[in-house]
């Protein structure tokens, strides 16, 4: 067993061992608690890499079996600055964002430049250089994978599991946004997946930042397919609502199997955007971003999502809706997490019978409501409110969520689907 003692003023760090069978111990931090724990791992491959570090996949020793899977993501540690990733990383809480278990630093491994082994080494990493790992909970699947695998079959995906995967995001979005958290590179690789419950996680944190008002951002962030107007336009002012925007191009993107505004650059993806939703007017791009007010841009109509030149025919209205909704170049106008998650489109998850219908679809868990992070005291009104939300008129929701001096909590009590289970449980 490989045992890796404190050096670098107390900082304890670790190498990955060339042997993916042989125990590797860590001193590590726990990421809630901060204590220092022992960490033994086992198993260790390579599943993910590029210019952010390496992805490794483990097998934890010591712990429950259900939490033996782990991936342990290894970036560069900048000495002279905190890590943005694990600040907000051990911030977050939620079902539906991907767990943070402990977080330790270790030294790089100088190895030549040929193929990556089946093992904890990567040639990207570096010889005395200080890199943070951090332990998450490992799930095995990606939305984006999931879209594929329909792609690959010639088959939509069921117009169901676009709502699950659809309402987790948001209700992750909802959390995190709540926090002032942004997370600034939406994707379909980025939403985890337990094809065996559906359970959706949003994972990597790496660009998200905790936004201030008034504070300047950098406005090239996000994936190219997925970024805001006001993005391209260079705004730096811009609120979490770019979120929102790169959610429904992710949802767009499961409705159609493929991306809808595939631009290869800048320019081209404003092209994109604009030959869907037609040609910003002056209003709309002053709140994107006002300097390009006199900029001259061809005039070209939008065209209804309604029509089938942009979706599929027979493409549910609710899916219509939605959409439009999200992808709206104002950004203000953009219905927030909150508000679309009482959305009409998700009050079949609210139904009675939904859940075997989901049983049907291999999905033998969802997460439901926002019961697991109510305060103490609220989870008794949950089921005698919940039934309201599909009484009432979407116009009269939406008000009153804009209006409600918590609308997060009226949310989680009134709005969650009926598809509430024990986190341990499953349906036969």
């Amino acid at each position: 067993m490989a045992q890796h003692g404190p050096i670098n003023n107390g900082v304890r760090l670790s190498s990955f061992d060339n042997d993916p069978q042989r125990v590797v111990a860590v001193k590590a931090s726990d990421g809630a608690t901060g204590e220092e724990v022992e960490i033994k791992y086992t198993n260790c491959k390579v599943i993910g890499n590029g210019s952010f570090g390496v992805v490794f996949q483990a097998r934890q020793l010591g712990v429950p079996k259900h939490l033996e899977d782990i991936a342990i993501k290894k970036v560069l540690q900048d000495k002279r600055f905190k890590n943005r990733e694990l600040q907000i990383m051990r911030l977050v809480k939620h079902p539906n964002v991907v767990d943070l278990r402990a977080f330790f630093y270790s030294s790089g491994e100088k190895v030549g430049l040929g193929r990556v082994r089946s093992s904890c080494i990567n040639p990207c990493l570096q010889k005395d250089e200080v890199y943070l790992n951090l332990v998450l909970e490992f799930v095995p699947e990606t939305v984006y994978r999931t879209s594929r695998h329909y792609v690959k079959l010639k088959q939509p995906i069921p117009n169901l599991q676009i709502k699950l995967y659809m309402y987790q995001l948001l209700r992750s979005l909802a959390y995190i946004h709540s926090v002032g958290i942004c997370h600034r590179d939406i994707k379909p690789q980025n939403l985890l997946l337990n094809p065996s419950t559906g359970v959706l996680k949003l994972c990597d944190f790496g660009s998200a930042k905790i936004l201030v008002p008034g504070e300047p951002n950098v406005s090239y962030i996000c994936s190219r397919y997925y970024r805001a107007p006001e993005l391209i336009f260079g705004a730096t002012n811009y609120s979490t609502n770019i979120d929102i925007w790169s959610t429904g191009c992710v949802m767009a993107e499961l409705m159609l199997g493929q991306p809808l505004f595939p631009g290869e650059s800048g320019i081209d993806q404003l092209v994109e955007i604009i030959k869907v939703l037609g040609t910003p007017t002056r209003e709309q791009i002053k709140t994107m971003n006002p300097n390009y007010m006199e900029h001259k841009f061809p005039q070209i109509k939008p065209h209804p999502f309604s029509k089938a030149s942009v979706f599929r025919p027979r493409t549910s209205q609710d899916m219509l809706d939605l959409v439009a909704r999200l992808l709206e170049y104002t950004p203000t106008a953009r219905l927030s997490a909150i508000e679309a998650m009482c959305h009409p489109l998700f009050h079949e998850l609210r139904l009675e019978g939904t859940m075997g219908v989901i049983s049907q679809l291999s999905l033998r868990r969802c997460v439901g409501g926002w019961v697991e992070v109510l305060p103490t005291g609220v989870k008794a009104e949950v089921a005698g409110e919940r039934g309201a939300a599909k009484d009432n008129d979407w116009a009269d929701c939406y008000l009153t969520i804009r209006s409600h001096a918590d609308p997060l909590r009226l949310v989680s009590i009134v709005y969650s689907p009926r598809l509430e289970l024990d986190a341990g449980a499953e349906l036969a």
